[in-house]
């Protein structure tokens, strides 16, 4: 992503590569310029998100970690533990049992005034049923507050839905700067003089860092697309018109299918999954299914340690027992059982699912630094780091190469002017095409062009050998 002042135009005898050239180059420094912040607070955010698993497991180590051993009670003692702790206002909705010897149980209740995808969870020590915190858990991944705050930082600056737009912007344009960035090392490269200016040393840090860390820039910017706003819709819809949909178990008990969606990105779609829950029988008949759903669920092959067992919403529909461990080898898999008969209905396992929803699966898992613990974490903040330090030369590159006071400015419209008029035509489609799929790309170009268009009126350039502003 090279913020450069760019390269001196074409003669009006310039070939259309020439010309191409010049516009990748004006359009690659738009984007550094304007685009770059975003991109490097989406990349530190990220950065620190992927790096506090561990800081999140001590800092709520008290309610995590339970405080007595030895047998575990019934899931039924342990829920009833809970409801007798948070009273009778919210709604049970899940339930996950200690994953292993030392470890609390979350209880997850649904209640008014929460954000969305959020619950309260109440941690009971499942040996001795005391309680041991209750917190706010976030998304399929139960992550706490702490962790919860930098997700939230991470996706929308804490601003809502009008946040989420800087990470959609970032992630929509770090691609184009990724290609453009190397198209223009690709052509340049036999032109880099082995100069030792600090202009020099920093296009060459700036080229360097981009080409080492590129195919990962690319992952990062495809797998942060399918979470954003505007364009995650139309990958969805795109996903489902081909069939690239996760496959999800039915809870209906009866002749009608009810599905339960299996989405890669609970922790961060939009609607409360749990806020409209019906029970239709008391809960302490359905605290005391628990227990046998559970145990059926080990039976047909739910062996990961961590599960989460939710109840039917309404009568009719089947308990819900998944797993929920993302690491290598994912353990997802799920199954649906008949709380009359403890048979199970359904399954959908992860072994069956198709190519391309066990590559999307793996690919969000490895986007928030969870599916290879640790190693994946070491990569995923090398790659932020690099990417900051990537944008802080290109800036720096810039200042070195600015343009004096008073001269021409380096128009990207003077650019697109010098391509043939196949050239010019193409470039519009290829531009209107992304920017009906990435909405927020569309905006923001017209935004560089509107900008465009103001600085080169006030420069002046008027004169016949260049391209005429628009009227």
């Amino acid at each position: 992503m090279t913020v450069s002042s760019g390269t001196a135009k074409p003669s009006p005898v310039s070939t259309d590569a020439s010309s191409f050239r010049l516009l990748i180059t004006r359009l690659h420094f738009y984007v550094g310029l304007f685009i770059g912040p975003f991109i490097f607070v989406a990349a530190l955010s990220g950065t620190l998100y992927v790096l506090t698993p561990q800081i999140e497991s001590w800092l709520y180590r008290e309610q995590l970690q339970a405080r007595t051993t030895g047998e575990a009670r019934p899931l039924a003692d342990q829920l009833d533990a809970a409801r007798a702790f948070i009273g009778s206002g919210p709604k049970f909705f899940a339930i996950r049992p200690a994953p292993e010897e030392g470890r609390t149980t979350m209880v997850m209740f649904s209640q008014a005034g929460l954000k969305e995808s959020e619950s309260r969870a109440i941690f009971v020590d499942p040996a001795s049923l005391a309680i041991q915190g209750d917190l706010i858990a976030y998304g399929t991944s139960g992550i706490l507050p702490f962790r919860t705050m930098l997700d939230y930082l991470h996706r929308n600056l804490l601003l809502g839905n009008i946040g989420r737009n800087y990470s959609e912007l970032a992630a929509s344009w770090l691609w184009v700067a990724v290609l453009g960035g190397v198209a223009l090392w690709f052509w340049q490269r036999r032109l880099v003089r082995p100069a030792k200016t600090k202009q020099a040393a920093a296009k060459r840090l700036h080229s360097l860092i981009g080409l080492w860390i590129g195919l990962g820039l690319l992952f990062l910017s495809a797998t942060g697309l399918t979470w954003s706003r505007f364009a995650g819709d139309h990958i969805d819809r795109f996903r489902s018109e081909v069939g690239w949909v996760t496959p999800s178990v039915s809870l209906s008990l009866g002749p009608a299918p009810d599905t339960a969606p299996m989405g890669e990105h609970a922790e961060h779609q939009a609607g409360a999954e749990h806020g409209g829950m019906v029970m239709q029988m008391p809960e302490p008949e359905i605290f005391a299914k628990a227990d046998a759903v559970l145990a059926s669920a080990r039976a047909g092959g739910i062996d990961s340690g961590m599960v989460e067992v939710r109840p039917p919403k309404a009568a009719g529909q089947a308990w819900t027992v998944r797993e929920y461990d993302r690491q290598w080898p994912t353990q997802v898999d799920t199954v649906a059982v008949d709380p009359g008969t403890m048979a199970i209905t359904s399954r959908a396992d992860f072994e069956t699912f198709p190519i391309i929803a066990k590559l999307i699966r793996w690919g969000i898992d490895a986007h928030m630094g969870i599916l290879f613990g640790v190693v994946n974490q070491i990569v995923m903040a090398g790659l932020g780091i690099s990417l900051m330090a990537m944008i802080a030369y290109g800036y720096r590159l810039w200042w070195l190469r600015r343009p004096a006071p008073g001269s021409a400015p380096r128009s990207l419209i003077r650019a697109w002017s010098y391509l043939s008029p196949r050239g010019k035509t193409v470039s519009v489609i290829i531009a209107a095409v992304f920017g009906l799929l990435l909405p927020l790309m569309g905006v923001s170009l017209i935004a560089f062009v509107l900008a465009d268009l103001v600085r080169w009126g006030l420069s002046g350039l008027m004169d016949s050998g260049q391209a005429k502003p628009a009227r």
